[in-house]
């Protein structure tokens, strides 16, 4: 059974406060990145971070409800995330309860220095066990990769292709732009950031040092 949804209020504080962790560890620098939740599954509802503002600064009015075509309920003088029909296809397509996009440097150089394999393979590190139903550093974990576009319904239907082939990923990367992931709940979506962000810079370092040590230099 899905966890029941969290209100608008509740969701607004847990964000500000993510967003400003996110934002000090360097995962969503200047105005990148969005968070959103699920606040009704009929109609689909989400609250989802207003477009070009930096997460580090981000305050409980910075939030906006919008519905499953990504339009605001309500009176506004804001816009949603340029990337909300992203949010609405994986919410859609996962059942997740919150859906989270990063724009670390791992993230982004992963994305693309692993473009022509479709994919990252994250293996062998204890914190795969960060993620939903994993329960063992021997998890094969596969991260696909999806090329970036500013056509953001594109991208959407994209995204929703791609869960419906691997239907046990955690998240996926845009090509030199980021993460997506999500969760059950808000709280669940945060530790699989924290998952990815880790394995990615721990995969993306030991290949620069096997590379490295290949050539003879000193990484």
């Amino acid at each position: 059974m899905a966890p029941p949804a969290p209100s608008a209020i509740a969701t607004a504080h847990e964000f500000v406060r993510l967003g400003r962790m996110f934002h000090r560890r360097g995962w969503v620098l200047a105005t990148s990145g969005n968070l959103s939740a699920v606040l009704s599954r009929d109609p689909l509802t989400l609250a989802i971070t207003r477009s070009s503002i930096d997460k580090g600064r981000l305050k409980s009015d910075d939030l906006i409800e919008v519905d499953d075509k990504g339009k605001p309920i309500g009176p506004t003088p804001h816009k949603p995330s340029a990337e909300t029909l992203i949010h609405i296809a994986v919410a859609k397509a996962t059942g997740a309860g919150a859906v989270m996009h990063t724009h670390s440097v791992w993230g982004t150089l992963m994305s693309d220095l692993f473009a022509n394999k479709g994919g990252v393979s994250l293996e062998g590190y204890e914190m795969l066990k960060g993620l939903e139903g994993v329960s063992s550093h021997e998890h094969k974990e596969w991260l696909p990769i999806v090329e970036n576009t500013q056509d953001m319904q594109s991208l959407a239907t994209t995204a929703s292709h791609l869960i419906h082939r691997h239907p046990d990923a955690h998240g996926f990367l845009v090509r030199r732009h980021g993460l997506y992931t999500w969760g059950a709940d808000i709280s669940s979506a945060a530790r699989h950031v924290e998952a990815f962000e880790f394995l990615l810079e721990a995969t993306g370092r030991a290949a620069a040092h096997r590379s490295a040590a290949n050539r003879g230099q000193t990484p």
